[in-house]
């Protein structure tokens, strides 16, 4: 096969934050490359569609901070596309509804409305609540103000500006909740939102928590026609700039040469030059796989094959045909007990059935009257719930990245449908029977997500620990012209998480101060060369890239669900 050369930048995978540095560096002049190896582009932030009637979203669930003056709205606008991307708000008086047996708390945008509403709801723990919530909500701002800063401080400077974060920042929740003599049951509403971010309250650091809880306190989002809207705008960028995304494109090798690298290798013998190459790829696989652990230093190879990842998720991907019942635009966190550590420990032993908390996630109140999430009188919602990490409790040895074929082993088939079973009776307790009315039910595991986004144990999340507490690798690595974004690096996880990363990180490439400028309302692309948008825009169909647009086996929406087989 032959080779090719010609371009400035390489980005390999293409979520999120592959997709925004990619963006990033293409309205800036340079010439991009995105290759992904899935069928279409989005990693997390992709869907897919069953039946002709219903797009599900995989990871897309809801999103902080985009209002006015909002952070993912800011890096979108940079790119020109203030106008293509929309947000719909979610109930701000209620945008998560957490359930224990003995008490229920709507939790509302706002740091002082959910301070209020959590001592109105657990007041034998008000003093311990107003200490956690005004270092949370300290926490917070100081880290966005730095996030949206015009220049770099010195780090007296910085210590004197985060006191909160100096003090707090890297220290783990659970010695914050013991900080503020809190109950298990106050405890467990603090961090039942915790799988947002994969991590029990002894590992997860405060800064963690908080930048998940504060970017959703400024208001919880929902994309105005989904996840894949947020994809499709962004490969609209790169190719109208002189991008090229590439999908079905597999990499096997990051070349690296006398510690620098020259481009990529792909799983057709051909080679792609470029003094430049962005991983969006997994961080472990990059280096111990991609790479090479030899081209890194001793040491930061060993923290890499000893680091934890985030627990993974198991998924039911629900329709039915008939409207869910009245209830407010809020995700539902629904935990069988009270007891946030046991139901942590209970998940490290594999002990979920029954299930002990589950998180349901409700499309088609999201985005009402949306084609995607469904025909009239549809429901489309997700119910999820996280998983043991590791693949024995799966019964396989191997996992699909490393060419596991685990969707033929019996004992993984078996674990599955008892799972799948497992959670449909805790989601009939939470919301009441509704199986009667399926139209459409799939289940997705770690393994699945694995097979598609090649992620290390197939969690969404990336690392949970990597060497000291709260420590995560910079975008920018120890070889020349090598960088990383995505779920494992410094601005963690989460859609606007790994947005921040990459535009961090094009702003590290091009020596800029990205974020600060779009936030103040630059746009740096050039407007009048993004596509019209004809009726029939499709946003999967873009995200394939030009090459494939209009390639066979594109799954369409229709004007209703195929018939249900009996």
């Amino acid at each position: 096969m032959s080779d090719e050369d010609g371009w400035d930048a390489v980005v390999v995978g293409a979520g999120i934050g592959g997709l925004v540095c990619a963006a990033y560096l293409a309205v800036s002049g340079r010439r991009v490359l995105v290759v992904e190896q899935h069928d279409v582009a989005g990693g997390n932030a992709q869907v897919f569609r069953r039946r002709r009637a219903y797009e599900f979203d995989v990871g897309v669930h809801y999103i902080g901070d985009c209002g006015p003056g909002g952070v993912l709205p800011a890096i979108f606008g940079g790119l020109g596309l203030s106008d293509r991307v929309r947000y719909r708000e979610m109930d701000p008086d209620g945008f998560d509804r957490i359930v224990l047996p003995s008490v229920s708390v709507d939790v509302p945008a706002g740091w002082l409305p959910y301070r209020q509403r959590l001592k109105d709801e657990l007041p034998q723990d008000a003093a311990g609540i107003d200490t956690f919530t005004e270092i949370c909500a300290g926490v917070g701002a100081e880290m966005r103000e730095l996030l949206l800063s015009s220049g770099e401080l010195t780090l007296p400077e910085l210590t004197a500006r985060t006191p909160f974060t100096t003090r707090w920042g890297r220290r783990s929740l659970s010695r914050l909740f013991d900080h503020c003599g809190l109950s298990p049951r106050s405890r467990t509403v603090l961090a039942a939102q915790s799988p947002n971010y994969g991590a029990s309250p002894d590992i997860a650091t405060v800064a963690t928590h908080t930048a998940v809880l504060d970017h959703y306190m400024r208001g919880a989002h929902y994309p105005v026609g989904g996840g894949q809207q947020l994809v499709a705008a962004l490969v609209e960028v790169l190719e109208a700039h002189g991008g090229e995304l590439r999908t079905r494109t597999k990499v096997e090798r990051i070349l690296v040469e006398n510690g620098r690298v020259s481009g990529i290798g792909l799983a057709d013998d051909r080679t792609v030059w470029a003094p430049l190459v962005v991983s969006n790829a997994d961080f472990r696989r990059t280096v111990l796989d991609l790479v090479g652990e030899e081209h890194f230093p001793r040491r930061f190879a060993t923290r890499v094959r000893e680091a934890t990842m985030a627990f993974p998720f198991a998924t039911l991907y629900i329709a039915l045909d008939k409207d869910l019942p009245d209830q407010p635009n809020a995700n539902l966190w629904w935990y069988r007990d009270e007891d946030i550590d046991g139901y942590y420990a209970r998940l490290s032993r594999g002990d979920i059935d029954p299930v002990p908390s589950l998180f349901v996630s409700f499309a088609s109140l999201k985005d009402p009257g949306s084609r995607a999430a469904g025909p009239p009188g549809h429901s489309n919602f997700q119910v999820m719930t996280l998983c043991p990490p590791g693949l024995d409790w799966w019964g396989v040895s191997r996992g699909p990245a490393e060419g596991g074929r685990y969707r033929r082993s019996d004992a993984y088939q078996e674990r599955k449908r008892n799972l799948a079973e497992a959670m449909l009776r805790a989601a009939e307790e939470a919301l009441g029977p509704f199986r009667a009315h399926i139209t459409h039910l799939e289940a997705g595991t770690p393994l699945s997500h694995e097979r598609y986004t090649l992620s290390t144990g197939g969690t969404p999340y990336g690392l949970a620990e990597w060497g000291e507490a709260g420590g995560r690798p910079n975008t920018r690595t120890g070889i020349e012209g090598l960088y990383m974004v995505g779920a494992s690096t410094r601005n963690g996880s989460g859609i606007t998480g790994v947005a921040i990363g990459g535009i961090a990180c094009a702003a590290q490439i091009l020596e800029r101060r990205l974020l600060h400028r779009v936030h103040a309302g630059e746009v740096l692309a050039d407007v009048s060369r993004l596509p019209e948008r004809p009726d029939d825009w499709d946003p999967l169909a873009v995200s394939r890239g030009r090459a494939r647009r209009t390639a066979r086996g594109l799954a369409r929406l229709g004007k209703g669900p195929t018939p249900r087989p009996r």
